[in-house]
C-alpha cells in the first residue's frame, strides 16, 4: 500500500469523547459560562484532536512549499516567474513577511522546493530548504494536465511525509504556506472543479491584476477546465489536472497532521485549495483543521463555505507565505493556554454562578 493509501486509511475523527470532556472542565473555570467565545470552541477542538484537556502548543512549525505554474504563460499574474526563486532565497535570508510574522509567533519557517522554475540546488545542498523537487514547473493547465497523476501522487506524499519527520521531532501545531507566481489561478480552477462553479465566482486579482487581465484569468480558467475535465469525485484527478505541486504538498501536509492527530492551521486561499484536496481524499481531516483567516480573495470565502470552516481572523490579508497561519498560531496557543493553565473555581475558592 503507497504511503498515500496508508495515510488516509489511518485518518481518524477527532475525539467526540475529549472534546465532551473539555467542555465539562472548561464549564467550571473561573470566568462566566462560554466567556471566551469561539477560544473555548478552539479549545474544545484541541483537546478533540490531541486526546487531552490539556494540550499544549509549544513546537510551532510554518511549512511553506513552493513551486511554479505553466499557466504563468497565459498573463495571470502581474509578477514574472523569477520572483518564486527569489523570494524562497528571501525566505532563506529571514527577509519575508513569514520570517517576519513566524518569529513574533515563536513559529519555525520550513521552507520546501516541491517545483520551482529556477535552481535552489545550493540551499538544497546546505540544508537551508527541503528539495522534493518534481519538475521546473507545472506544465500548462489552459492546453493540458498541469501534471501526471504519478507526479499528483508524489506532491501529495512530500507533504505527508514533511508531517512525519516533524512529528518525530515533536511537533504541537503546524501552519501551511505557499509560495508561487501564479498560484491563485490553479487554486480557483481546483474550487470551480470541486464546487461546479465558472472561474468568474471563484477567481480573484491575485497579486493585484488589472480589470483586462483579470478577465483573461478567468478565460484562462475556464479553458483549463474545459480542456481538462478534472473529476471532482477524483481529487487526485482534480489535483493533476488544474492545481499545483505546492497545493499537493499542501494537501500532503494536512493529511499528515491529520494522521498524527496534530492541529494544522491553514492559510489562505492557496492553502485552503490543498484542503479541499484533502478533505476530498479524507474527509475526516477537516476535524484538524483550523481556517487561519478569510482571505481576500473572493473565492475564498466559497473555500471555507465548503470546507465548513469559520476564520479566526479577517485581516484583508492576501499575502500567502503562511502569514496568516503564523498570526493566528498565537490565537491557537492562547486557547491551549486557557483550558490547560486557568484556575478551576474550586482551585481558586472563588464562588461560582
Amino acid at each position: 500500500m503507497s504511503l498515500l493509501a496508508t495515510t488516509v486509511k489511518g485518518i481518524e475523527p477527532a475525539s467526540g469523547e475529549w472534546r465532551q470532556k473539555a467542555g465539562e472542565h472548561i464549564d467550571k473555570l473561573t470566568m462566566p459560562p462560554r466567556a471566551l467565545g469561539r477560544l473555548l470552541d478552539l479549545a474544545e477542538q484541541l483537546a478533540g484532536i490531541r486526546r487531552t484537556i490539556k494540550p499544549r502548543v509549544e513546537n510551532k512549525v510554518v511549512v511553506t512549499m513552493a513551486g511554479d505554474h505553466g499557466v504563468v504563460s497565459e498573463g495571470v499574474s502581474a509578477f514574472p516567474q523569477e520572483v518564486t526563486p527569489q523570494m524562497v532565497r528571501n525566505f532563506v535570508a529571514g527577509g519575508a513577511g513569514i520570517n517576519v510574522i513566524a518569529r513574533v509567533a515563536g513559529a519555525r519557517v520550513v521552507v520546501v522546493d516541491m517545483g520551482v522554475a529556477g535552481d535552489l540546488g545550493d540551499l538544497a545542498r546546505a540544508g537551508r530548504i527541503l528539495s522534493y523537487r518534481i519538475a521546473p514547473g507545472t506544465r500548462n493547465m489552459a492546453t493540458g494536465p498541469a501534471m501526471s497523476r504519478e507526479q499528483a501522487c508524489a506532491a501529495l506524499e512530500a507533504g505527508i511525509d514533511i508531517v512525519g519527520v516533524l512529528a518525530a521531532e515533536g511537533l504541537d501545531l503546524l501552519g501551511t504556506g505557499d509560495m508561487g507566481i501564479g498560484n491563485t489561478a490553479p487554486s480557483a480552477a481546483v474550487l470551480s472543479a470541486f464546487a461546479g462553479l465558472p472561474a468568474r465566482e471563484t477567481a480573484g486579482r491575485g497579486t493585484g491584476v488589472g480589470d483586462e487581465a483579470l478577465e483573461n484569468k478567468i478565460r484562462v480558467i475556464d479553458r483549463a477546465l474545459a480542456v481538462n475535465k478534472p473529476d471532482p469525485q477524483d481529487a487526485v484527478d482534480v489535483l493533476a489536472k488544474v492545481g499545483g505541486f505546492e497545493i499537493g504538498g499542501i494537501a500532503g501536509l494536512i493529511l499528515g497532521a491529520a494522521y498524527h492527530r496534530i492541529p494544522v492551521v491553514v492559510d489562505g486561499f492557496i492553502s485552503s485549495a490543498g484542503a479541499l484536496v484533502a478533505k476530498a481524499l479524507a474527509p475526516d481531516a477537516v476535524d484538524y483543521m483550523i481556517a487561519a483567516h478569510r482571505s481576500h480573495e473572493q473565492g475564498h470565502r466559497i473555500m471555507l463555505e465548503v470546507l465548513g470552516l469559520s476564520p479566526l481572523l479577517d485581516l484583508n490579508l492576501r499575502l500567502g507565505e503562511g502569514t496568516g497561519a503564523a498570526l493566528s498560531m498565537k490565537v491557537v496557543e492562547a486557547a491551549a493556554a486557557v483550558i490547560s493553565d486557568m484556575a478551576t473555581f474550586e482551585d481558586a475558592g472563588v464562588t461560582s454562578g
